[in-house]
């Protein structure tokens, strides 16, 4: 249950690391690999965030990460996907503004 609510969250990425699967896969790696860490930590402290998430996704000579604890497994899963779209983006402007200086060597 817990598996198929993150492939939901975390699949809706795709769509955002669509516009790069056009660049050619090296060595026989794929172009992306997504990795979701889920913890739930000590309720020692008895208040405060319980549930952590976090998202690692190796793209070319990229790795982003996103992290978010919530009292909830379901929204700390939702405000990491949230952050990651927003990374993402910050990662495609980014390579697309290369390219277009024509400094896409760099």
């Amino acid at each position: 249950m817990i598996e198929e609510y993150i492939n939901e969250k975390i699949g809706s990425l795709a769509r955002f690391i669509k516009i790069l699967q056009e660049e050619k896969v090296e060595k026989g790696k794929p172009l992306g690999e997504v990795f979701v860490e889920i913890e739930k930590e000590t309720m020692h402290h008895k208040k405060g965030p319980f549930f952590k998430a976090k998202v690692l996704i190796n793209l070319p000579r990229k790795t982003i990460v996103a992290e978010a604890e919530s009292e909830d497994l379901s929204s700390a899963i939702v405000e990491v996907k949230d952050e990651m779209q927003q990374e993402i983006k910050k990662y495609k402007l980014k390579k697309i503004d290369l390219e277009r200086r024509g400094a896409e060597s760099i």
